[in-house]
């Protein structure tokens, strides 16, 4: 076990669950992902993050950046720009590509910043 792994409980709760419906993420003007396989990440008082599996995602669209973070509840997170949605479009997306154990359904998943996309929708 990590030195500075945390675990989720009740002072910091972690859940995931099927996201409802299908999301689609648009950037630049085009469908960056769909699907309707998405996973729906609640973390304390955070708002819901919606984890889209990259086989739905147009990876050739993204561009793996230099960017890294570290969540002591989640681990070691890659970064990816939208070249097609400009300046807004850098580190737009996200991934946990070896997450810890407490939070291993994300793994081979890409999360979006609503922020640096054109929309994140729920139907």
């Amino acid at each position: 076990m990590p030195i500075n792994m945390k675990m989720p409980g009740p002072d910091h709760p972690i859940t995931i669950g099927p996201a409802s419906g299908r999301v689609t993420v648009r950037a630049g003007g085009a469908v960056i992902a769909s699907s309707d396989r998405a996973l729906a990440l609640r973390e304390a008082n955070y708002p819901p993050v919606l984890y889209i599996p990259r086989e739905d995602v147009a990876m050739d669209r993204l561009r793996r950046t230099d960017q890294y973070t570290h969540c002591p509840y989640k681990g070691d997170c890659a970064y990816f720009s939208v070249a097609a949605a400009g300046p807004q479009g850098e580190n737009a997306a996200w991934s946990y590509e070896s997450p810890y154990p407490a939070v291993a359904a994300i793994r081979g998943h890409l999360a979006f910043y609503p922020d640096r996309v054109d929309a994140i929708e729920t139907s």
